[in-house]
């Protein structure tokens, strides 16, 4: 469906991918894997378009429809969320545009044996099944099922857009791109701002889906309960695995493993040969089997070991100068916005030295209470105050727009750097990967694993006793995460940090705050003894419960939930029998009607002379309209 062919990018002398080959078929699931930096967003920018090639290209059927989700995107204003969600469906409209011009070019043409006419009766029936397939179920049920599955809240969806964080607004762009039915799905990184139960909900759609996929994600979880083939980016070049992503990491090292033991073994014939030929290249005797071993490495194919990426950060934050004992401290805080209060009556204190954790619900006030920490807030009512002799180092969630996209990696941190650290610049750079041309890349093309490094590099030219840091790790690789994680241990200041990556948080944290129900509780404590305290397995179970009920009320809500269907059920069933005589009329009309129009595209496919092609396109097309008007009244007598 889409083939990738002798691709190649490069930057100036950097050369990012190497004429890469690879074919996306028809219901392919591919991981797309690799460490941050690799050409992973690239290549997405490159099958949309958005991006061309240095050389090669991208070779894609004419009609395909493409659905991208970028890391990075714009959002609109002025909507509410189900207003903005429902936009999905003015494709719809031209849809319909599309098979009226298609099927007047039927009309008008005489050629019924030709491949082009075949070829346009295929694409008039992918039109109709395809628009057929987006009015199953009127548009707004549709978006409000696919936004709920999504983590909305049936209440939220009056709300206007701009009232939601970057990661919500992410969400109704991932709606809008499912809503649309693409052909092909690109998402890049999607679950970085879902909670366990949108994750799920995703997951069994992204299976169900009768589409291709590429997905770019550093969950292995996910990838594995979505992909069924896995293309690695390493080094400017790919490696195809027809297998989930554990599967391929399992089958990369017995590669390479065999790659090795063959490597030595012929390294010692090599070896063995060469002595051989040294020892007798002067002797008659011997002449002519020196002669054939000569050849016979002349014509060896040699093995070589497939380049691996070992590169690593090195974190090191600078020590920090002393603070007065109390960092933070708020009390009664009450904070929101003019369309709504987030959390009520706070009490937070936060010491010299401790290791916090914000954890919750997205939504819920998390990184409002870093904009109250940072002064872009004020509260609605009680106190909030820094304690004595405090400097913040901050990294925002949304580095893409703290970040100006026209400067370089360099002039990025010579821009804002003073005194003796503009001299060890390149050094500082080279400790976050950005080594060599990489420092003279513009922001704008850099991926969220580049940026989010790029941003933390900024918090290192000055000394900071206070890391206030918001999902440091959501664009960053496994290995990446661990150094992160290592240097924070060892941060002599202090620490605020917001993460639902329990993996990250354990052992590095030993205060948590959660933020739940408009409420801030404070445990403190480990993570591991926090989840255990609240008897959950990990951070995202804190959002899988609504509004982060402890397990027993959630059951119960539950079973009233279920007995409620039941009833709803049991009602449907007793329905009047009228009612139930005209669905099952319609069935059987809805039966025939698409028998029918299978008939006519088989004569329309091959017909013969005595069959009056405009008399069956009409024919075909009442049949249409005549299925669409009954399957419609079918579907709201079922409501």
């Amino acid at each position: 469906m889409i083939s990738i062919e002798d691709l190649t990018v490069a930057y100036g002398g950097y050369v990012l991918l190497d004429k890469i080959n690879f074919h996306i078929s028809e219901n392919d699931k591919i991981g797309l894997v690799g460490k941050n930096g690799a050409g992973k967003s690239t290549i997405l920018k490159l099958i949309c378009g958005i991006q061309n090639p240095t050389a090669g290209r991208v070779d894609k059927p004419r009609d395909i429809s493409i659905g991208y989700l970028p890391q990075i995107m714009e959002h609109h204003r002025g909507r509410t969320v189900l207003e903005e969600t429902l936009t999905a469906f003015e494709g719809s409209a031209k849809l319909e545009r599309e098979i009226e011009e298609v099927t007047r070019e039927l009309e008008s043409r005489t050629d019924y044996d030709s491949e082009s006419y075949s070829a346009l009766i295929e694409h008039l029936t992918n039109l109709n099944d395809r628009l057929q397939l987006s009015h199953s179920e009127p548009p707004e049920v549709q978006a409000r099922k696919t936004l709920l599955g999504l983590g909305f809240r049936e209440d939220e969806l009056g709300r206007l857009t701009e009232t939601f964080s970057q990661g919500w607004n992410m969400r109704i762009e991932l709606a809008k791109i499912l809503l649309r039915q693409p052909d092909c799905l690109l998402l890049d990184e999607p679950t970085n701002h879902l909670d366990i139960e949108s994750i799920g909900w995703l997951e069994d759609y992204l299976k169900a889906k009768r589409c291709s996929l590429l997905l770019v994600s550093h969950d292995c979880r996910f990838l594995d309960n979505v992909t069924n083939r896995t293309v690695e980016v390493m080094l400017g070049h790919i490696h195809d695995y027809k297998v989930p992503y554990s599967k391929y990491l399992e089958l990369r090292a017995e590669r390479l493993q065999q790659q090795i033991a063959a490597y030595e073994n012929q390294q010692k014939m090599i070896q063995k040969t060469e002595e051989f030929i040294a020892a007798f290249r002067y002797k008659p005797t011997k002449s002519n089997q020196v002669q054939s071993r000569i050849k016979s490495l002349e014509k060896l194919e040699r093995i070589e070991i497939d380049e691996t990426d070992n590169v690593t950060l090195n974190v090191k934050f600078p020590p920090a100068q002393r603070s007065g004992d109390v960092v933070f401290k708020a009390s009664d805080l009450t904070v929101g916005y003019p369309q709504k209060v987030v959390f009520r009556n706070a009490d937070i204190e936060i010491k010299r030295g401790e290791k916090v954790a914000l954890v919750g619900r997205n939504g819920e006030g998390k990184t409002t209470l870093m904009r109250v920490l940072m002064g872009e807030l004020e509260p609605i009512s009680g106190e909030a105050r820094r304690g004595h002799n405090v400097d913040i180092g901050y990294f925002a969630q949304n580095q893409e727009d703290i970040l100006d996209k026209n400067e370089t990696v360099f002039s990025t941190l010579d821009r804002i750097a003073v005194g003796d650290i503009r001299t060890k610049l390149r050094d500082l750079l080279a400790q976050f990967l950005f080594r060599g041309e990489d420092i003279d890349k513009k922001v704008g093309v850099l991926s969220g694993g580049e940026r989010a490094r790029l941003g933390m590099a900024k918090l290192m030219l000055q000394s900071h006793n206070l890391l206030a840091l918001d999902e440091p790790t959501n664009h960053m690789d496994i290995k990446s995460k661990d150094i992160l994680k290592q240097a924070l241990k060892a941060f002599d200041g202090t620490l605020i940090v917001v993460s639902h990556d329990r993996d990250f948080l354990d052992g590095l944290v030993d205060k948590i705050y959660e933020f739940r129900d408009g409420r801030v509780k404070e445990f403190l404590g480990s993570v591991g003894e926090f989840l255990q305290s609240r008897k959950l397995e990990n951070l995202r179970e804190l959002e899988k419960a609504s509004g982060g009920e402890p397990r027993a009320e959630q059951a119960a809500k539950d079973a009233v939930v279920k007995q409620k269907a039941i009833e709803e059920k049991r009602a449907m069933v007793k329905m009047d029998r009228k009612k139930r005589n005209r669905i099952s009329y319609l069935e059987c009309e809805i039966g025939k009607l698409e028998e029918k129009m299978k008939q006519i595209e088989t004569v329309l496919s091959a017909p013969s002379e005595k069959d009056d092609i405009m008399d069956l396109t009409r024919e075909y097309l009442e049949c249409k309209r005549d299925l669409d008007a009954k399957t419609e009244e079918w579907v709201l007598l079922n409501e």
